[in-house]
C-alpha cells in the first residue's frame, strides 16, 4: 500500500519534482528504490496527509552498485507548504535511524549521496550538513553531486536535538 502511495505522490508532483530528466528517465529514478536495494519513506503532516517523500538504493552505478555501504538518495521531495517546516529534518532523521536499524542485515552504510539541481538556495541548504564533491553539466543545466558522512549527518541533525531542548526549557 505505502509502495503504491509513494509512486502516486510522487507523479502527483511530478513538475514540482524539477528533475532534469526526461520523464521516463525521471520514473526510472524514482521507482528504481522500489526494484533495487532500496527502500522509501514517506513524511506525513499532522492531519495524516503525505507532505514529502525519501528514495533511495544501495551502491553506485560507477561502481556497479557493489558498493554497499553508500546509498544514493533518488528522490528527496517535500510539497512547498511544508518546506519551513521541520518535515525534512525529520525526514532524515528517520532515514538515518532506518539505516541503523537494518546495519546487521546489509552493510552497513557509511555515506550518503545524491544530486541537485545548480541552485543557491539549494546549495545554500545542502552545504549545511553535505560536501559539493562534483558537477555535471546535462539537458536542463548543470547538477551538483553532494556527498555526506552518515556520522557527520548524525552530528547535524543532532544539533536540531540540542535546539529543541532550548527551546523547550525557554517556554518552560
Amino acid at each position: 500500500m505505502y509502495q503504491h502511495r509513494y509512486m502516486d505522490f510522487l507523479l502527483a508532483h511530478y513538475s514540482e519534482l524539477n528533475m532534469p530528466y526526461s520523464f521516463s528517465t525521471t520514473l526510472g529514478y524514482i521507482s528504481s528504490p522500489l526494484f533495487m536495494t532500496g527502500s522509501t519513506i514517506l513524511c506525513f503532516d499532522d492531519e495524516d496527509e503525505t507532505a514529502g517523500a525519501f528514495g533511495f538504493i544501495h551502491g553506485t552505478g560507477e561502481h556497479n552498485y557493489e558498493d554497499q555501504h553508500v546509498i544514493q538518495l533518488q528522490v528527496a521531495f517535500v510539497v512547498s507548504q511544508h518546506r519551513g517546516s521541520r518535515i525534512f529534518i525529520e525526514g532524515l532523521r528517520f532515514l538515518v535511524q532506518h539505516l541503523d536499524e537494518y546495519a546487521d542485515e546489509v552493510v552497513p552504510v557509511e555515506e550518503i549521496r545524491f544530486w541537485a539541481l545548480h541552485e543557491v538556495s539549494m546549495h545554500r541548504l545542502f552545504s549545511k550538513f553535505a560536501a559539493r564533491v562534483s558537477s555535471t553539466t546535462v539537458e536542463a543545466g548543470m547538477l551538483n553531486a553532494y556527498a555526506v558522512e552518515l556520522v557527520e549527518l548524525r552530528a547535524y541533525l543532532a544539533s536540531f536535538e540540542r535546539e529543541d531542548c532550548v527551546n523547550k526549557v525557554r517556554k518552560g
